[in-house]
Order: structure tokens, then C-alpha cells, then sequence
């Protein structure tokens, strides 16, 4: 899976929202100002030579679909997440985290408490 920028992330985001919808249909989810036609026609174009968006073509227009769902982008992203900085080890994760402080020990009963309830099912 190829790694997005912001900007690609949101145009996706918002197609994920949207489900399907033209070059217009993504710039009228933005925030006043809006962004340009074309800057959003180019990120989307980008999106789908990574493989994250398909087109049907209507002539000279193109309406766009998510080639990815949402869930299954963000476990390619954690797996990646996981394999690229933590030697492909959860108990890394939890490690870095518990040791850089990331975690109240609220957070860490909650995390026991949820691992224990998976060892039981």
C-alpha cells in the first residue's frame, strides 16, 4: 500500500464519506475557501494511480468510487505501522508506549481487561 499525503488522505476521507461523486462533489465538502478544480481533480487522479480510487467515465466527466474500504485501509495502515517501525511486534507497540508515557495506567487496565476478555471467547 503506498503512502498518502494529508491532503490525498482527506480527498479520500471525504469519498469515503460520500461514497461516489464527481470532481464538484469532493470540492463542496470542503471548508470555504475552496480549493481549485483542478488541484482536487489532480490529488484524486493521484489517488487512483495508487490504486485507492476507481473512475466511471460519462464522456469527459468521471465519477469516482473508493477502491478501499475505510476498515480495510486502516488495517493495511496499522499492519505497515506495526511491520515498518516495530520490528512487526504489538508488544513493541504497547512498549514504546508504556515507556514514552503514552499510556495512563487507566489505559493500561483497560487494555488487560480487553485482552482478558478475548482469552475467554
Amino acid at each position: 500500500m503506498k503512502e498518502l499525503t494529508k491532503r490525498e488522505l482527506h480527498v479520500l476521507e471525504i469519498l469515503w464519506q460520500i461514497k461516489k461523486g464527481f470532481v464538484n462533489d469532493v470540492i463542496n465538502q470542503f471548508p470555504e475557501p475552496k480549493p481549485p478544480y483542478t488541484t482536487i481533480s489532480s490529488i484524486i487522479r493521484i489517488l487512483e494511480s495508487k490504486g485507492y480510487v476507481n473512475h466511471k467515465a460519462y464522456g469527459n466527466t468521471h465519477e469516482y468510487t473508493p477502491s478501499i474500504s475505510k476498515l480495510k485501509f486502516k488495517k493495511q495502515a496499522l499492519k505497515n505501522l506495526i511491520t515498518n517501525y516495530f520490528d512487526g511486534s504489538l508488544e513493541n507497540v504497547v512498549s514504546f508506549m508504556v515507556d514514552e508515557k503514552e499510556l495512563s495506567d487507566q489505559e493500561i487496565k483497560e487494555l488487560s481487561d480487553l485482552i482478558e476478555r478475548y482469552k475467554t471467547k
